[in-house]
């Protein structure tokens, strides 16, 4: 029998991707599972109820109480937990460690839940990886915002007026979104510079044509992730950091650990060094910041000029490409389990197992476990 794969409008103010476009819903189809959609579950995304000839468009509660599998970009509302099937799937980006009493509904209804940023960073999850796909939404939209604050160009003009130097710009952080902003910001014609403690990103910043900036601190770590600085390394980062800032005009900084507080890296006596005018975009805002006058969703202005802008869910504001990539990272995860229309769940799969929160009235997830139990 045919799994009903369901997809509803997102309801999270300023959030317009969609969990399934139509070219990811004819993939669907073609694998034999039924497609129900919400009416206008794409719209904010451009992709209108008539592009998904392979769904049936429904309203939200028959959506939700249809659904065997639901796919989502942000979390489920306790509401729309509510109104789901005792047993469904729900895959979508969870943020466990934001909301407790999400995770414990998501337990109570045994719901099968999978937290897409749980998933293991292997190769052969590199398709399914929506952290690294919205992160490179993140990183290009990113530059242009701080290419549009900042009171210069980017590039290096040469004018009758005589040359206007290009504008120098420091991307903090080498991750998926970093690399994309040092891209970005050298299409425009900056003079950039990539910073991060992992040495080994020193190859992948300069090949894409950016200089790396050595604080001479090393903190390689595991997982593709930064180790914890000790406080002496920490201490001597920011001194070197801080007078490097002197010159900067622009600052992107895109460091952030899933599930954790951001690393703070920009302290307000960095701030009060730079130069009157300069631009800091702060992608990890949301998540506490990287810079400590950043506030989410706010644009705050230093008493020295400069400008600290804490962004919130860029990806949104791409949403169709932002769209196109989730769905096809979300499909390529459902496609494990899915086989002729049937969704057979293989728990022997590490990408199944470990990027499962829940499942049959239990946590799966230990540090969501301990943290739901201690807010019991």
């Amino acid at each position: 029998m045919a799994t009903t794969v369901a997809v509803v409008r997102e309801t999270v103010a300023g959030e317009r991707r969609v969990a399934l476009t139509p070219e990811v819903a004819k993939k669907l189809k073609a694998r034999g599972a039924r497609i129900v959609l919400q009416d206008g579950a794409g719209a904010s995304a451009y992709f209108a109820d008539a592009a998904y000839a392979d769904c049936e468009v429904v309203a939200a509660t028959a959506a939700l109480e249809q659904a065997e599998v639901l796919l989502k970009v942000q979390p489920p509302s306790l509401d729309e937990i509510a109104a789901l099937q005792e047993g469904a799937v729900v895959i979508a980006h969870l943020q466990p460690h934001l909301a407790p009493e999400r995770t414990r509904a998501l337990r109570d209804r045994k719901i099968t839940a999978f937290a897409m940023e749980l998933l293991p960073r292997t190769t052969r999850a590199q398709a399914m990886d929506v952290l690294s796909s919205q992160a490179a939404v993140a990183g290009y939209k990113a530059v242009l915002i701080a290419a549009e604050a900042v009171p210069k160009f980017f590039p290096m003009l040469t004018t009758a007026a005589g040359t206007i130097r290009p504008s120098k710009v420091l991307i903090v952080g080498a991750g998926v979104a970093g690399l994309q902003a040092i891209a970005t910001a050298r299409r425009l014609g900056a003079q950039v510079e990539g910073f991060d403690v992992r040495p080994e990103t020193k190859e992948q910043i300069e090949s894409l044509g950016a200089k790396f900036l050595d604080l001479g601190v090393s903190a390689a770590g595991s997982g593709g992730y930064a180790r914890e600085l000790t406080q002496d390394e920490r201490d001597r980062q920011q001194q070197v950091l801080a007078d490097h800032l002197k010159g900067i005009d622009v600052v992107v900084t895109t460091a952030a650990v899933p599930g954790r507080r951001a690393p703070r890296i920009i302290s307000a006596a960095m701030v009060a060094g730079m130069k009157p005018g300069a631009v800091i975009v702060d992608i990890a805002a949301e998540s506490g910041g990287n810079c400590e006058l950043s506030e989410a969703g706010k644009t705050v202005i230093s008493s020295n000029g400069v400008s600290v802008i804490g962004t919130v869910n860029l990806p949104a504001s791409a949403p169709v490409h932002a769209s196109e990539m989730y769905a096809r990272n979300l499909y390529n995860f459902l496609e494990l389990s899915l086989k002729d229309g049937a969704l057979n769940l293989d728990w022997n799969d590490e990408l199944i197992a470990k990027t499962c929160l829940t499942h049959a009235g239990e946590i799966k997830h230990e540090p969501t476990k301990q943290l739901v139990e201690s807010n019991a």
